[in-house]
């Protein structure tokens, strides 16, 4: 066999060296992307723990308007407005306190109070519309357009209540605006948010996540 026939069997041989080696990488990556494909076992799913007491679920507050459905008994099922104490009166059961409560546990304290007149109650509370308790509304006052209270919602920012209230004005100090934060106590912190960077400069980095019972002041500008 001459030397030129040697090279190309040499070539040869390196270029199905190479071949099985891209071809060993490629089942490795896909082994890594997917255990699954390897015959490994699929990556556990999150465990949720859920607690009706957590922020997640929305609490009955003073001024939310409530659809209670007894099931299989409409003379007993009523729509009303949940007073300034926080308590609603329905037919046969007057001056309940639902406040700080979430629909299902409004619905399982009405049962309990129907089962002396009606045989295993199945009640259903729906929340038509939201105000919330005040202890979780944030609140905003000074130079915004529209300065109020907002319901407190899951991560809602800094952003989506200057959305709600319409911004600021022109004579708002935006840079100097704070957050006054309370933590169920007479404990309280107060920093610093730059408003000004955030709405007319677009900087997001300036975006900041609201907590219930916040705060936001923004204060006028001197010049």
């Amino acid at each position: 066999m001459g030397v030129g026939s040697l090279d190309v069997t040499d070539r040869r041989s390196r270029k199905r060296s190479m071949a099985r080696a891209v071809r060993g990488a490629a089942a490795i990556a896909a082994c890594l992307i997917g255990l699954a494909a390897c015959g490994g076992p699929p990556p556990a799913p999150r465990t949720v723990n859920v607690d009706e007491s957590d922020e997640t679920y929305y609490v009955i507050g003073p001024g939310d308007s409530l659809s209670i459905q007894v099931y299989r008994t409409p003379e007993l099922s009523t729509g009303v407005t949940v007073r300034p104490d926080g308590r609603i009166t329905i037919p046969l059961i007057e001056d309940l306190l639902v406040a700080g409560k979430t629909s299902t546990q409004a619905a399982r304290e009405i049962e309990e109070k129907l089962k002396q007149y009606v045989k295993d109650p199945a009640v259903t509370v729906i929340v038509q519309s939201f105000n919330g308790p005040f202890d979780r509304q944030i609140k905003v006052i000074g130079e915004a357009t529209n300065p109020k209270a907002l319901n407190y919602r899951q991560h809602m920012t800094i952003l989506d209540v200057m959305i709600e209230t319409g911004g600021v004005t022109k004579f708002a100090a935006g840079n100097s605006a704070v957050i006054v934060r309370h933590y169920g106590t007479p404990e309280q912190e107060t920093f610093n948010v730059r408003l000004t960077d955030l709405i007319k400069n677009g900087d997001i980095s300036k975006n900041v996540e609201m907590l219930p019972g916040d705060t936001l002041i923004i204060p006028q500008s001197w010049f």
